[in-house]
């Protein structure tokens, strides 16, 4: 049941955004250079987010051990944060985050470049963050779900990278997953009619080879099956006066 909000509830949700907007703004990107652990990443987040006043969302969630999700290269999304890996020159990096604030939930995901990084790696950023923004654009009173996997399917593929099937954006609110589920594929005009009050996290995975992926033997890493590279980005949006307003910007 897709659980819609009202002006006050997003306000909260707004507030609970600032926060993973505010981390990947101004706290990450400090500590994105070579040698540093993604073990060190995730402990500079939970400070940042209890410092906050709020708790890291997905610490403890479904037993997930870490505050954020560090994804390299191959990873496509669920990287275990490890004092043992260090970012090395020539990386990109998926960090996704979430936080939880008077009971709503923020979340959010972007992927890093770890100093200097190949033309490909680099496209493969550009396009996965550009896919976000037209699929944004469509998120609108009178439009459906199927519109925003459409406008990120038609765009990625038009640069040969592909969309990866086995995940998907959610609604967000008072739980951190709520319906409805927002594939980064699909047709035109199907699925759920998008109205004034949907809070949705859109989140377009794509990947430089095949869509197919796998789950490592950790039970959380997915990473793509080719062992070619994988992008991620994430704004959690509200339906506000018939379009999306993207949470946790000023």
């Amino acid at each position: 049941m897709i659980c819609l909000k009202s002006k006050e509830e997003i306000e909260k949700l707004h507030l609970a955004n600032k926060i993973v907007m505010d981390l990947h703004a101004h706290i990450i990107p400090q500590y994105i250079k070579p040698g540093v652990t993604t073990k060190e990443l995730d402990r500079i987040a939970e400070e940042y987010i209890r410092s906050c006043g709020a708790l890291p969302a997905f610490k403890g969630y479904h037993g997930f051990p870490a505050t954020l999700c560090t994804s390299l290269n191959a990873e496509v999304v669920h990287g275990i944060p490890n004092q043992r890996i260090k970012l090395r020159e020539g990386d990109i990096i998926g960090i996704d985050v979430g936080a939880k604030l008077d009971g709503y939930f923020g979340d959010g995901a972007k992927t890093y470049a770890v100093g200097r990084i190949d033309k490909n790696a680099q496209k493969l950023i550009d396009v996965t963050r550009e896919a976000l923004y037209k699929a944004i654009d469509v998120a609108k009173v009178g439009n459906t779900i199927g519109d925003i996997g459409y406008a990120i399917q038609s765009y990625v593929e038009g640069f040969g990278f592909s969309v990866v099937r086995d995940y998907c954006g959610h609604g967000i609110g008072k739980n951190l997953h709520e319906d409805p589920q927002i594939p980064n594929y699909g047709k035109s005009g199907s699925a759920e009619k998008i109205v004034e009050g949907m809070v949705l996290a859109i989140e377009p995975m794509i990947n430089e080879g095949t869509f197919n992926v796998k789950v490592l033997k950790d039970k959380w890493t997915v990473v793509t099956l080719d062992s070619k590279r994988s992008a991620h980005f994430e704004h959690s949006i509200a339906i506000v006066d018939g379009k999306a307003k993207i949470l946790g910007l000023e």
